[in-house]
């Protein structure tokens, strides 16, 4: 658990924290995207190729089971984003700090105060970065949805009857409420979590290789991963939802 660093940016302010920690998961995704594509080969692919394909299959396979590939096509790029995204993100938290150090006297953008603790901060411990990635979410649901069907799109608000109205405004509202919370609550509880167990006093056999870090550590992990691949999944979801004829 971190203490948000603010920043003041003329009129506005910021979370420093969240955004250096943001800046970091691009970072990492853009290096290994690189790796991945460094060599490009039909023949032979190299280990990191190969992840990046098998990830492009997966996502393209969950596409295709949930709506018209078609109309779903335009959406891997953005998918595969989101999915490595919100991975790395929930990821981060779980990092040791070992850059602590190089930054603990470096008083500029209070970079001493953003690095200080055991461990990183993960970008999706912010409600304010899964409310940002829900949000996008909902927006391209409403766009796809007027691009594939027209102004008949919003005919489903009315439907089965006008009565139904305020049900379909709550329901989409709550869509990207719940897509952020979900995740937001998640990774957030981790962290805390992760925060208590540092500093408990207790046992921890063969040097903590055994004992309630590792444990949690090793479920954060299988946590972090499922979170990523709700949202992800939901977010296909809502668009087969918005572009289906039958809808």
């Amino acid at each position: 658990m971190h203490e948000m660093i603010l920043w003041q940016v003329g009129n506005s302010t910021v979370h420093g924290t969240t955004l250096v920690m943001t800046w970091i998961t691009m970072a990492v995704i853009i290096i290994i995207v690189l790796l991945g594509v460094r060599n490009l080969t039909s023949g032979k692919p190299g280990k990191m190729q190969n992840i990046l394909e098998w990830l492009v299959d997966f996502i393209r396979k969950l596409v295709a089971e949930n709506m018209d590939y078609k109309k779903g096509a335009p959406l891997l790029s953005y998918l595969m984003t989101l999915i490595m995204f919100i991975f790395f993100s929930n990821m981060l938290g779980l990092i040791p700090n070992f850059v602590a150090p190089l930054f603990h006297n470096v008083e500029f953008a209070k970079l001493n105060e953003i690095f200080h603790g055991p461990v990183l901060m993960s970008p999706t411990a912010d409600i304010n970065t899964t409310m940002g990635l829900a949000t996008l979410t909902i927006i391209l649901v409403v766009y796809l949805g007027i691009k594939h069907k027209g102004a008949s799109y919003f005919r489903h608000f009315i439907e089965p009857n006008a009565l139904f109205l305020p049900i379909h405004i709550v329901d989409i509202l709550s869509k990207p409420m719940t897509l952020a919370f979900r995740l937001f609550g998640n990774i957030y509880a981790g962290e805390v979590l992760i925060a208590v167990i540092l500093m408990l006093p207790g046992l921890y056999v063969f040097g903590g290789v055994i004992g309630p870090l590792p444990i949690w550590l090793g479920f954060s992990i299988f946590i972090g991963t499922i979170q990523s691949f709700v949202f992800t999944v939901l977010t296909i979801a809502y668009v087969a939802q918005a572009v289906a004829h039958d809808h």
